[in-house]
């Protein structure tokens, strides 16, 4: 069976699910799978299955998030970004998470 994600992003996933960052928590899926201190991120769309790797301070980003958060995922990817900031206040997720919200992508 042919897979739609990278060898790569397969094993990022993998590596994700055995550290304490796990990626489901209770049933719950985590959407961002943090990469280079906060500069990249695998944004994980539920929507369509498939996993993007993005930078963070792009426009594909924004619109990635805008397309989960118009299908009523933002508040849980607004928290898992404030999550993310206080595991790892260096990495700026504080920024991301500004900038989003400055785009209007958790307004709905």
């Amino acid at each position: 069976m042919a897979s739609n994600t990278s060898k790569t992003a397969r094993a990022s996933v993998r590596a994700g699910q055995s550290t304490s960052g796990a990626l489901s928590v209770l049933g719950e899926y985590k959407y961002l799978i943090p990469l280079g201190t906060g500069r990249f991120a695998y944004v994980r769309n539920l929507t369509n299955g498939k996993t993007t790797h993005l930078r963070t301070d792009s426009d594909a980003f924004v619109e990635e998030i805008r397309v989960l958060a118009a299908a009523g995922h933002g508040a849980k990817i607004r928290a898992e970004i404030n999550s993310l900031h206080s595991a790892s206040p260096q990495d700026g997720w504080d920024a991301t998470e500004k900038r989003l919200a400055d785009a209007g992508v958790f307004e709905g």
